[in-house]
């Protein structure tokens, strides 16, 4: 076994290729073990064993700053920097994060678990070690995948570094994927790469003579790359990252280590920015990932069913059919966000943007506007990536865009930046716009529908990653209307308890009831705009308490707040919610226990505003 006696980069440099090989056997078993465990991101981690191998003995890591674009490929590097052991914990309570934290190591640099993002670090970490930065910095390199080169931000990051010169090394993980097919013109392109081997082998030998010719003046360089542009031209469209300003290498077989350390270290000669494309197989080497078609074992999580993605999926596939205008949009998320389905039924009708929360929102509002009805189904947290085009592009157009946020409010093991808590906050600031939480599934299912037929204007839905609860048809409301869930003797309390939070308040009244404290409960449904024959009954209540799973400034409760002074009432008025702070990993119920968003800390507020 070699990788017991990895405890740092260094001891990887005593090994010999061969040896490099059976670690990378063992390493792909590990992870296999580590994830079946305790979840998390496998395909995408089995896919960089051998890249990853090889950025650690080129570069001396943390003075050589590695980051990498999107942290769910970071696994293998957080192995052999010394936080093996730390894997029996991965994604729990306390334990180790799924994503690069600079809390556990120095080898962290960034805390990226959102795609696009890195090159824009690079610039900016370039820059300082270039301008006098406090920090003592050697390579930069960053390593970004296909799938996360969709996205607008990294073709930003990439016309400063090319403008710029600085010199930083960009790794582009090719495997064709990000967690569906990559989606973009320039992923066209690599897969011609990818199957063109002639292309490959002449890239190859001219690479070898590139690496190993020594110093001779500038001549020779500029045959070797007029010869190389010469070919591309032949074989390839336009060299993208070269019309850019930043020299291009490869592609190179991303499993072959010794390959791969050549390229490394001829980029690091050069003194402006460099791209090394290396080819990889995303879930290499475990036969369950390279046979699942969709998504090649990205993650370990499905659509349950039961839950508020299958109501979704449910329910769009059926709207489909009842509405010909009706098309949904995804973020290269079709199958984690519920709309393979409707693609595969519809596939002119479904559009995958790529990495590209923006462009897909705007895209939407041009949809919306040539009288289509869009659906857009993201997680809550990435919606938050193009709130101003919610606003600006759809809201201030008045345009009927229906938002499916899913994974919203407390979501758990993924950590600070997959908390969906600033959806409310934010989508109830949209002038006209219509916020929705539902509370079961047959809530989703309703709302759905009636955010499609019966509203104008831009709509937002939130329902979180956790099991929907069942109901009975009678115990689901419809249009704009809240709900009376549970009627109350006297106007002593009530308990206003937002999509989820339904079920915590309610269980919160019947432990209040063994107190002799019988308290009215309300599903307020619409968040916004707020019923007011609810807003008319909680004002005739002594306390008033709002339970939701975002944050607690600026949200529903808030929103319910200002609403019942304005209707003059005097009662006290209680607003629990998610506190602003960024929370870390951790079981979801768990995480709301600890905050006071359970049965337990709705009645013991409750408790408290009675003594």
């Amino acid at each position: 076994m070699f990788l017991e006696h990895i405890d740092g980069p260094a001891d990887l440099r005593q090994l010999d290729y061969n040896e490099l090989d059976v670690l990378a056997t063992e390493i792909r078993e590990f992870l296999v073990d580590a994830v079946a465990a305790n979840g998390g991101h496998l395909g995408s981690n089995l896919g960089a064993v051998e890249l990853t191998l090889a950025l650690h003995r080129v570069f001396e890591s943390p003075t050589d700053l590695i980051l990498w674009d999107t942290g769910h490929q970071a696994y293998v590097h957080k192995v052999i920097t010394g936080r093996r052991e730390g894997f029996a914990t991965l994604r729990q309570e306390g334990g180790l994060s799924g994503y690069p934290s600079r809390a556990e190591s120095a080898h962290d640099i960034i805390e990226n678990s959102h795609a696009s993002t890195v090159l824009s670090y690079a610039y900016g970490l370039a820059t300082a070690r270039d301008v006098g930065g406090e920090r003592d910095t050697g390579n930069v390199v960053a390593v970004i995948g296909d799938g996360s080169m969709t996205g607008g931000m990294a073709y930003e990051g990439l016309n400063n570094l090319g403008h710029s010169g600085r010199k930083v090394t960009i790794v582009l993980n090719d495997n064709g994927r990000s967690y569906a097919p990559t989606v973009s013109k320039l992923g066209d392109s690599l897969l011609r790469i990818r199957m063109n081997p002639t292309y490959m082998r002449r890239q190859r030998k001219l690479e070898h003579i590139a690496g190993n010719v020594p110093k001779v003046g500038g001549l020779l360089d500029r045959g070797i790359s007029a010869t190389k542009a010469a070919i591309r031209q032949f074989w390839e469209p336009p060299a993208f990252f070269e019309d850019l300003g930043i020299r291009y290498l490869g592609p190179f077989d991303g499993h072959d280590i010794e390959a791969v350390e050549n390229a490394l270290r001829n980029a690091a000669q050069f003194d402006g920015p460099s791209v090394v494309h290396v080819l990889t197989r995303k879930g290499r080497g475990y036969a369950p990932a390279e046979n699942d078609s969709v998504k090649l074992m990205h993650d370990t999580g499905s659509i349950k069913p039961g839950s508020y993605t299958a109501a979704f999926m449910e329910t769009l596939c059926k709207l489909g059919e009842e509405h010909e205008n009706l098309v949904a949009i995804t973020a290269a998320m079709p199958d984690s966000t519920g709309v393979l389905a409707f693609s595969e039924r519809f596939p002119d009708r479904c559009f995958d943007v790529g990495i590209a929360e923006q462009h897909a929102v705007t895209s939407a509002a041009g949809m919306a506007v040539g009288g289509l009805v869009p659906v857009i189904a993201v997680y809550s947290s990435f919606l938050t990536r193009a709130i101003d085009q919610v606003n600006l592009d759809v809201g201030l157009l008045g345009q009927h865009v229906v938002f499916c946020l899913d994974r919203a409010g407390i979501t758990g093991d993924d950590g600070p930046s997959h908390h969906g808590v600033l959806d409310m906050v934010l989508c109830t600031k949209i002038p006209g716009m219509t916020v929705m939480a539902p509370s079961s599934y047959q809530e989703l299912q309703v709302m759905l529908t009636d955010a499609v037929a019966l509203c104008d204007g831009p709509v937002s839905i939130r329902f979180p990653k956790t099991a929907a609860v069942l109901v009975d048809e009678h115990e689901v409301g419809s249009g704009l209307a809240g709900r009376l869930v549970r009627q109350g003797s006297g106007k002593r309390l009530c308990i206003i308890g937002v999509g989820k939070m339904l079920a915590a308040s309610l269980e919160a009244a019947e432990s209040l009831a063994a107190d002799g404290v019988d308290a009215t409960v309300w599903d307020p449904r619409i968040v916004k705009p707020l019923d007011q024959d609810m807003l008319a009954d909680a004002a005739e209540h002594d306390i008033v308490i709002t339970v939701e799973d975002g944050f607690r400034e600026g949200g529903a409760g808030t929103a319910i707040e200002t609403a019942l002074k304005d209707l003059g009432s005097d009662a006290e008025i209680i607003v629990l919610g998610v506190p602003i702070k960024y929370i870390p990993h951790a079981n979801p119920d768990k995480i709301l226990a600890e905050i006071g968003l359970d049965a337990t800390g709705v009645a013991s507020a409750a408790r408290i505003a009675m003594s």
